[in-house]
């Protein structure tokens, strides 16, 4: 997608750079992100945020309630990051076939944003898709539109709603691109005998595709 430039800065060797539509799907399988505004200093908090739109041209929303300390930075037109991360783990350099040194595989996406206030009935529909979102698999879900209406009137002056259009967007993700073959394949089998198979399987899928 097209995006401004910001002066958001991440770490980001060539070999690790992610773009669309990598960036749109990866945002979507791991919705719980860091919420980074300057004020006076840095604040940050970690709320759920879905995307609107497509991998070419999306947007961001999410809610915070009045009471977090970010509340009185958000404001049409702030600016603030939001920082996504998926499946990480250290790696041993015990692993490789040479003695070397130890590292940390990970991915994430750093996408700074323009805020633009909801209204309450935007509001009310992006809790509906939200709810409905982390709800639907559930055995016994409960959506937004089945909650209590007295509830709902309570909590709703309680919260303030926003979208977040992305200037710049930056992915990255470590998986042991440019290791030998030997080596890939003994980080795929020590992170999968310690449990992070979500991790060891991109490892395998960046590297191993046709084996």
């Amino acid at each position: 997608m097209a995006v401004n430039r910001c002066d958001a800065l991440m770490y980001q060797p060539k070999k690790y750079k992610k773009q669309d539509p990598y960036i749109f799907k990866f945002i979507q399988q791991h919705p719980f992100a860091t919420f980074v505004i300057q004020q006076e200093e840095l604040q940050a908090t970690h709320i759920p945020v879905l995307v609107d739109g497509n991998a070419e041209n999306f947007r961001l929303f999410s809610h915070i309630a009045n009471h977090n300390e970010l509340f009185t930075a958000l404001k049409n037109g702030a600016k603030a990051l939001f920082i996504f991360q998926g499946n990480h783990a250290y790696v041993s350099s015990s692993w490789y076939e040479q003695k070397d040194i130890s590292t940390w595989d990970y991915s994430a996406v750093h996408v700074s944003v323009e805020i633009e206030l909801q209204t309450t009935a935007e509001l009310e529909n992006s809790l509906d898709k939200l709810v409905n979102h982390f709800e639907k698999d559930q055995e016994q879900p409960l959506f937004y539109k089945n909650l209590p209406k007295p509830l709902v009137n309570d909590h709703l002056p309680l919260i303030t709603g926003f979208w977040a259009k992305p200037l710049q967007v930056k992915a990255i993700a470590k998986h042991h691109q440019g290791s030998s073959t030997k080596n890939v394949k003994n980080v795929i089998q020590h992170l999968s005998k310690n449990g992070n198979t979500l991790l060891a399987q991109e490892i395998k899928k960046e590297n191993l595709n046709n084996d």
